[in-house]
This record gives structure tokens, sequence and C-alpha cells, in this order.
């Protein structure tokens, strides 16, 4: 089994690509959905995150955590994110482990295992863990047009930006680099070369 750390910013396509390469047979893991995964009611996570951020955070019905409220109070400042990331990030980090050495990963024993991560930065003492990091990027006007197009405001895109990392950075990580530059047929023939080559 390859394992392939898939990273781009936001509207980069990065998820585009990884709902192609599952269409592929790659097994795909969204370390977003990780993170949800780890806040789970009654867990070490969630119980570090109400204690820097307030109980009601949680919904007192289902013990859930009301993500928009997190957001709107982690995201204010950096010294804010940091701190979340600080109460999250241990728990994220441990369960991706634990997927890609002996549990779902194992199980299924796929050929590619694709991790989608957002931020690659806040994983980068993970990259051992990866055979290729796969790095999607594309013109920042373009990105624009397509974050506005799906709801975004042009400040929301703008502000998101500038907490992540360059396209620089990502290129400097990557073992690959697509560039999302085109239409989605164009994005489709560059995949399935990057595909070919995996097999």
């Amino acid at each position: 089994m390859r394992t392939v750390f898939l990273a781009g910013g936001i509207a980069s396509g990065k998820s585009t690509v990884a709902r192609m390469l599952r269409s592929r047979g790659a097994w795909l893991c969204d370390l977003d959905q990780v993170a949800r995964e780890v806040v789970a009611p009654g867990s070490e996570a969630l119980e570090l995150i109400c204690r820097e951020f307030g109980d009601d955070l949680v919904d007192p019905e289902t013990g859930e955590l009301r993500r928009a409220e997190l957001a709107a109070r982690a995201f204010d400042t950096p010294e804010d994110t940091a701190k979340l990331e600080a109460k999250e990030m241990p728990a994220i980090k441990a369960r991706l482990t634990q997927i890609l050495t002996n549990t779902c990963c194992a199980a299924t024993a796929p050929m590619v295992a694709v991790v989608e991560i957002p931020l690659l930065d806040r994983v980068e003492d993970l990259l051992p863990l990866a055979d290729e990091v796969l790095v999607v990027v594309a013109p920042m006007v373009l990105r624009r047009e397509r974050a506005i197009a799906r709801g975004m405001t042009a400040a929301d895109f703008d502000l998101r930006v500038s907490r992540q990392v360059s396209d620089d950075y990502l290129r400097e990580h990557a073992t690959h680099v697509i560039n999302n530059d085109g239409n989605a047929q164009a994005l489709e023939a560059k995949v399935d070369a990057w595909w070919s080559s995996e097999r």
C-alpha cells in the first residue's frame, strides 16, 4: 500500500481531486472528518476545548460540539487558533497514525491510501507516514472565483488564505504537483496521468 498525503489551499480543487482518486480505487481519509471524530461527545479533546473556550460550546441535548460557535471564537485571532490546535491536533495526529497503521487501512489493504489534508504545515511531523505528497495548486484569481461561487465572501476567502501556507511551501514539500488551472476535463487528465504512474 502506498500512502499519499493530498494537500492544497482553499478552493484549489483538492477535494475534487480526492473524489477523482476515490473513483479510481483509492481509499480516502479526510482529515477534516478525523477532526470531527476526535471531538465526539465525551472525548478528551472536547473536554480540553471546552475548558479553553467555554462549556456552552456543547449542545446540552446531544452532547455535540457546536462547531460554528467554536469557529467564531477560535478563529477570531491567530492566538486563539493556536490554542485550539494545541487542544485538538495531538488527538487528530494520534487517530490518523492509528488509521494508517493498524485499523481501516490495514483491514482493507488498498493499493493507494489518500489522506486529504487541509493544512499540511500542521502535520509536518507526520510526513514520514507518507510515501508521497500530492499537491494541488491553482491561480489565486481562480481560487477566489470558485470560493465565491460556492457561497464564500471575498473577505472570508482572503482571511482564510492569509492563515494558510503559500503554494511555494506546498511545492517545496510535494513529490508531485497538479496544476488545476483549466477545466474539469483537463484536471481529470492530470489525475489520470498521476494515477497511472502509481500502478
